[in-house]
């Protein structure tokens, strides 16, 4: 009996010795080197996780600049600093990113867009969509139900329980996270302007002015007299509604005068004087 589990104890440490000689041979066989370098990179890198950088993840981001061993065409979102570091170590140049911001497309507030009707159901935006157009009337508005919120790796949007909108903190990176889950597309990331200035038209309802204006006070009613105002041929008109390109805007705001409806913000620029041109 002794020599029978003598035997068996001998088969099994010589079944685990030979396991354990052929998984190293196989890991040798199939081990894949990988650069040291893309941890360093992706140590300097934010970590948030958050695909604005078109990647899976900051490491995923790490190992195609290491790859290509070029930053270009390649941006991690708010972490400009980061970027030249990582240029720096591996001895390559690091093209400026222009920063950027998330905007609200959309002033639908409680008094501006006043209920119709009472939405008692999942707070999601997607589910909402799904359903009706909106406690205004508005198809093409914002929500109110905070996905924009919930997606933020950056806690940079909040929501505004006075307006019913979600608000941008100036910690925004511009990822566009909240972009992709925004069933409505309220959300776009432009350029934070020069001294944090911005032109952009807060709507997007494509109906026709009259029914666009029925829904929401400010709503834009695609009359064209922002495009006629506009010397640098910046605003553009499509399905009734007027587009503002930062590319092309010079943030003269002569477009903001001769909006009817007030659909136009102007943000962080000084009050303007009467009959005076405000310096930009």
């Amino acid at each position: 009996m002794n020599d029978i589990m003598l035997y068996s104890l001998i088969t099994l440490i010589s079944l685990g010795v030979l396991s354990a000689v052929l998984l190293y041979f196989v890991a040798q066989k199939f081990k894949v080197d990988e650069d040291p370098r893309i941890d360093e990179v992706a140590e300097l890198l934010p970590g948030a996780n958050c695909g604005g950088c078109g990647y899976a993840g900051c490491r995923a981001l790490a190992e195609a600049i290491v790859k290509a061993e070029s930053v270009e065409g390649k941006s991690c979102p708010g972490a400009s600093e980061a970027m030249d570091k990582i240029a720096e170590l591996l001895g390559i140049a690091a093209p400026k990113a222009e920063p950027k911001i998330a905007v609200i497309r959309c002033h639908g507030t409680f008094a501006n867009t006043p209920k119709k009707i009472d939405y008692d159901a999942v707070a999601s935006c997607a589910f909402a969509h799904a359903l009706y157009a909106g406690e205004g009337g508005c198809p093409n508005g914002c929500l109110g139900c905070g996905d924009c919120v919930a997606s933020c790796r950056f806690d940079a949007i909040e929501m505004n329980a006075e307006t019913g909108l979600p608000d941008v903190k100036e910690n925004c990176v511009g990822c566009g996270v909240c972009v992709k889950n925004c069933p409505r597309g309220v959300i776009e990331v432009r350029h934070r302007g020069k001294k944090e200035r911005r032109i952009f038209v807060s709507c997007v309802n494509t109906e026709k002015g009259a029914v666009a204006k029925k829904n929401c006070a400010v709503a834009c009613i695609g009359c064209g007299k922002c495009v006629k105002a506009c010397t640098f041929e910046a605003i553009t008109m499509e399905k009734n509604l007027a587009y503002i390109d930062f590319e092309k805007c010079k943030l003269c705001r002569k477009c903001a005068k001769e909006c009817p409806t007030g659909a136009i913000w102007e943000v962080n620029f000084p009050e303007a004087k009467k009959e005076e041109n405000v310096e930009l």
